[in-house]
């Protein structure tokens, strides 16, 4: 059984963590994209599917790419994070499942298209957060957005494997404290939430 995080553990990770616009000029190494991802990928998601599939786009090509398939605001910010992050959703992710379910063949469980995809793409945001907390766990800041064209994205990333669609955009880095605005309002437990 596991034991409560310290004060200081949850707000690195939920209270005092917040969404960066911008980034410092400290780097961000390809061991600390694996370490996210060695991370990220113990979260739970539905027989054990993990149907995220990520593009870390480090290289200045691969950013300028993904900032032309974006918004005029979002771009920006893709050019100069130090990463900028595809998470993809693997409709195919069944395929798998042998290796990643092995005690039973569950890909019968997931032979009906649309479900497929419901399930894929629910897991795959569940992982998109495991993501966001990995970053925050390992001392990095994240930028998640929206605000990009879907079908310009997976042509441009993902056109040799055409089951896996993107879901959002991260960027990845240091963040720096001059991008960020006010802290917006968290309402209390009894705004949104029912105990029946």
């Amino acid at each position: 059984m596991g034991k409560p995080l310290d004060d200081a553990a949850l707000d690195t990770i939920f209270r005092t963590a917040r969404t960066y616009n911008g980034y410092t000029d400290e780097p961000v190494s390809e061991a600390e994209l694996h370490a996210i991802w060695e991370l990220m990928k113990w979260g739970p998601t539905s027989a054990n599917q993990l149907p995220a599939r990520l593009v870390w786009c480090v290289s200045d090509e691969a950013k300028a790419k993904l900032a032309e398939c974006t918004s005029a605001q979002n771009a920006p910010k893709i050019l100069k994070a130090p990463v900028s992050v595809i998470i993809g959703t693997d409709n195919d992710f069944h395929e798998h499942l042998p290796e990643l379910f092995p005690h039973v063949d569950a890909r019968p469980w997931f032979a009906e298209p649309v479900g497929r995809a419901t399930s894929a793409f629910r897991n795959a945001t569940l992982q998109g957060a495991y993501f966001i907390i990995a970053a925050r766990a390992l001392g990095l800041d994240t930028g998640p957005m929206s605000g990009f064209d879907n079908a310009k994205v997976d042509a441009a990333f993902f056109a040799d494997t055409p089951s896996v669609k993107s879901n959002f955009i991260s960027t990845l880095g240091h963040g720096d404290p001059a991008t960020i605005f006010d802290r917006l309002p968290r309402p209390g437990f009894e705004k949104f939430n029912i105990v029946a």
